[in-house]
C-alpha cells in the first residue's frame, strides 16, 4: 500500500510538472484587450482562437493517467466555445463524461504591477483549473460566470502560461438541472447535457484596485414623473496595503460623484449615489431607448479602471393582479427558447443569437424565456431590439427529496441572487423566475425554497416582479406556497399530454382551468409560461405530430388565451427546435429522438405553417398600453 502511495505522488508530481511545462513561446498567444459583450470593465482580454482538448471517457481520479493525460499527442485543436459532444445524440453523450482543455497564453503585459484573473463565461457542469501546474480553483454549474484570482506567484510574467481546465458534465438528482436515469437505464434530463467550455473565457487584469459589480436600477413612481437612477459600484482592494478609493460616474451625459473611501486589503467596498433624470424618455419593446452609463475607479499610482454598459429608464410592477411596464398594463406575446445549434450544440456564436431575436421580433413576439439564463451577448441584443425576458435559473423538475437537503435550497438560492446579479442591468429583463415545474402540489420543502428564493431575489432587486412557472394540473388546487410570488407562470398542454390521471387531456376542460386559476390567485400576474405540440410531418388535423395538428392547437389555445382579459401573456414553447434527450417523443406518435419538434422553426432554419398563424395571431394583439 505505502508503495502504491509512493508511486501516485510520483505520479502526481510528474504530472504537474507537465501540465505547467510550456509550449515554445512562439506557440502561446497573447490575448487582445477586446470582449464580445459590450457591458463590463474596460480591463477584459479574450482568450480566444485555439485551444486544445482531449476526452477522458473513464473519468479517472487526478492521480491515473495525467502523463497520458498531458502528452501532446493526445489533444485534439478546438475553438473555445465549445459543446464537445454537440452532434452526438448517443446515450453516453447525453450521460456525459469528463473533458480536458488546454490554453498557452501569454500576459498582455510584463509588469509585475498588474494582478490578474480568469473568468469562464460558462462551463458545463464541473470545473477544477490549473494554471502552471497549481490548482487555483473549482466551481458547479453552467449558465452563469464563476471568476478566479490568479495567484500572483503562479504567473510567468515574461514567459508562457499554461491554463487546464478538467469539465465533468455527469450531473446528478440534485444539480440544476437534474439528471439520472429511466427504468430503461436511458439518461433524463430537461435538455441536451452539452458538456465544454460553453462560452467565452477572459483573462482581467487588475491595477490595485476592480470594479467587481455595478448594478444601475432605474425607480420610475408613475409613467410621465422624473426617474431616480440608483448607481451603486462595488469595488475591491487587490492591493497589500489601503487605499483611498475614487469613484465617479455619467448616466446619459451627466456627470457624477459617487464619493472617496478607504478600501482595506482584499475587502471591497460599494459606492451609491442616486441621480434625477428628467423627462426620462422610457424603455419598451416598441421603442427600446438605452441610456449610456459608465462609471470609474481610481486609487494613487494606479491606472483608472472603467466599466460601461447600456441602461433603460422602465418599471416592471404588478397591480391588481395584472403585470405593468412603465405603469400600463401588458398582454405579452413570445416564445420559448434554448441556445442550440446542429453543429455546434450550446456553443452558438453570435449571430445565431442574433437570429433568434429576430425570429421572434418577426413572429410578433416581445418576450423569450429560456429553463436558464441566456447568453450575456443575447441579455445585450435584446436590451437593443426591445425582446423582454422572463429571467429563469435551472431549478427545474427537482424531486422533493432533493429539494429536501439543505445544502441543494441553499445552492438553489445562490443561483438566483447569482442570476440578479449578472443580469440586472439589463431593461429587457422583465422579472426573476425562480423555477421551473418542481411539484404541482407543494409541500414545506418546496414552500421553504420558494419563500427563500423569492425573498432574495426581491432583496437585491425590488425593482422587479418575481415569478414562477407551474405546471398546469387540476389536481394542483390553490397553494398557500405561492404566496411569496408576484407572477405565476403556468405551463399548458391541455388536450396534448394526457397528465396525471388523464387530468389535462381534454382541452375543453382548459378555460375553466384558467377560470379557476384566477379564482386562486386574484393579486397574482397570470401568464402561460408554455403551450405547444410535436409538429414534424404533414398529415391530417387529427393526428398528433402533424403540421396541421399543430396549427390547430395554436388556434384553439390562443382563443382560449384571448377569452380571458386578465392575462398577461402567453409564450409558445418552443420557437425552434432543440435536442431534448435519447428516447424522447414529447408525445408525439412518430417522434424524431432526441429533437424536440415542438418548435415553430425547424433545426434547419424552416418555418412550419403553425409559424404563420402565431405570426399572425401575435402581431394583431395588442400588447402594451392596454386599459385596466
Amino acid at each position: 500500500m505505502r508503495a502504491r502511495q509512493t508511486l501516485i505522488t510520483l505520479l502526481a508530481v510528474a504530472t504537474a510538472a507537465l501540465l505547467a511545462a510550456p509550449a515554445a513561446a512562439d506557440a502561446a498567444e497573447r490575448p487582445d484587450r477586446r470582449a464580445l459583450t459590450a457591458n463590463g470593465p474596460d480591463n477584459r482580454y479574450l482568450l480566444d482562437g485555439e485551444w486544445l482538448f482531449r476526452l477522458d471517457e473513464a473519468g479517472q481520479g487526478l492521480e491515473d493517467g495525467w502523463q497520458r493525460r498531458t502528452s501532446t499527442s493526445d489533444w485534439s485543436p478546438a475553438e473555445v466555445p465549445d459543446a464537445w459532444n454537440a452532434g452526438d445524440e448517443s446515450n453516453a453523450s447525453m450521460a456525459g463524461t469528463v473533458g480536458w482543455y488546454r490554453k498557452d497564453f501569454r500576459l498582455p503585459t510584463r509588469s509585475e504591477r498588474f494582478d490578474w484573473t480568469v473568468r469562464f463565461e460558462s462551463v458545463n457542469h464541473r470545473a477544477r483549473v490549473w494554471l502552471n501546474g497549481k490548482e487555483i480553483g473549482r466551481n458547479t454549474g453552467a449558465y452563469l460566470p464563476f471568476e478566479l484570482r490568479i495567484p500572483a506567484d503562479e504567473l510567468r510574467r515574461t514567459g508562457t502560461n499554461r491554463l487546464v481546465i478538467r469539465v465533468d458534465n455527469r450531473r446528478l438528482l440534485t444539480d440544476f438541472p437534474p439528471s439520472g436515469t429511466n427504468t430503461q437505464e436511458i439518461p433524463t434530463g430537461g435538455w441536451w447535457n452539452y458538456g465544454g467550455l460553453l462560452r467565452e473565457v477572459y483573462l482581467k487584469r487588475i491595477d490595485r484596485v476592480s470594479i467587481d459589480r455595478v448594478d444601475v436600477r432605474p425607480e420610475l413612481e408613475c409613467r410621465t414623473c422624473d426617474a431616480t437612477v440608483r448607481a451603486a459600484v462595488t469595488v475591491r482592494n487587490f492591493d497589500s496595503r489601503t487605499r483611498g478609493v475614487t469613484v465617479t460616474g455619467s448616466f446619459g451625459g451627466r456627470d457624477f460623484r459617487l464619493g472617496t473611501r478607504s478600501v482595506r486589503p482584499g475587502r471591497e467596498v460599494t459606492f451609491i449615489r442616486r441621480i434625477t433624470v428628467r423627462d426620462p424618455r422610457l424603455w419598451s419593446p416598441d421603442d427600446p431607448n438605452l441610456y449610456s452609463a459608465s462609471f470609474r475607479a481610481r486609487t494613487l499610482g494606479a491606472q483608472r479602471v472603467e466599466w460601461d454598459l447600456k441602461s433603460g429608464i422602465r418599471s416592471m410592477t404588478v397591480e391588481d393582479g395584472l403585470l405593468m411596464l412603465n405603469h400600463e398594463r401588458v398582454n405579452l406575446r413570445g416564445f420559448g427558447l434554448h441556445e442550440d445549434d446542429r453543429e455546434l450544440g450550446f456553443a452558438i456564436p453570435r449571430s445565431k443569437m442574433r437570429q433568434l431575436g429576430r425570429q421572434a421580433k418577426e413572429l410578433g413576439g416581445t418576450m423569450v424565456r429560456s429553463h436558464y439564463p441566456l447568453h450575456p451577448y443575447f441579455h445585450e441584443y435584446a436590451d437593443r431590439i426591445g425582446l423582454m425576458i422572463w429571467s429563469e435559473v435551472p431549478v427545474y423538475a427537482l424531486k422533493t427529496q432533493a429539494l429536501g437537503e439543505m445544502g441543494v435550497r441553499d445552492a438553489a438560492v445562490d443561483l438566483v441572487e447569482a442570476n440578479v446579479r449578472q443580469n440586472a442591468n439589463h431593461p429587457s429583463v422583465a422579472l426573476w423566475s425562480i423555477g421551473n415545474e418542481l411539484s404541482a402540489r407543494p409541500g414545506p420543502v418546496q414552500s421553504d425554497y420558494l419563500r427563500r428564493a423569492a425573498r432574495a431575489a426581491r432583496a437585491l432587486d425590488p425593482s422587479r416582479p418575481v415569478g414562477y412557472a407551474v405546471a398546469a394540473y387540476p389536481a394542483g388546487g390553490c397553494q398557500e406556497a405561492y404566496s411569496e410570488l408576484d407572477v405565476i407562470g403556468f405551463n399548458d398542454y391541455f388536450g396534448w399530454y394526457p397528465g396525471p390521471n388523464g387530468q389535462i387531456a381534454d382541452r375543453e376542460d382548459l378555460s375553466p382551468y384558467l377560470d379557476s386559476v384566477r379564482a386562486c390567485y386574484p393579486d397574482k400576474a397570470i401568464m402561460i409560461t408554455e403551450f405547444g405540440a410535436e409538429a414534424n410531418r404533414d398529415g391530417p388535423v387529427e393526428e398528433k405530430g402533424t403540421f396541421a395538428h399543430q396549427q390547430d392547437f395554436v388556434n384553439y389555445h390562443s382563443d382560449v388565451f384571448d377569452s380571458k382579459p386578465w392575462l398577461s401573456g402567453s409564450l409558445y414553447w418552443a420557437l425552434q427546435e432543440f435536442r431534448v434527450r435519447p428516447g424522447w417523443d414529447g408525445g408525439n406518435p412518430r417522434p424524431t429522438p432526441p429533437i424536440h419538434t415542438k418548435g415553430l422553426i425547424t433545426f434547419d432554419g424552416a418555418r412550419k405553417p403553425a409559424a404563420d398563424d402565431i405570426a399572425r395571431r401575435f402581431s394583431a394583439t395588442q400588447q402594451f398600453g392596454l386599459p385596466r
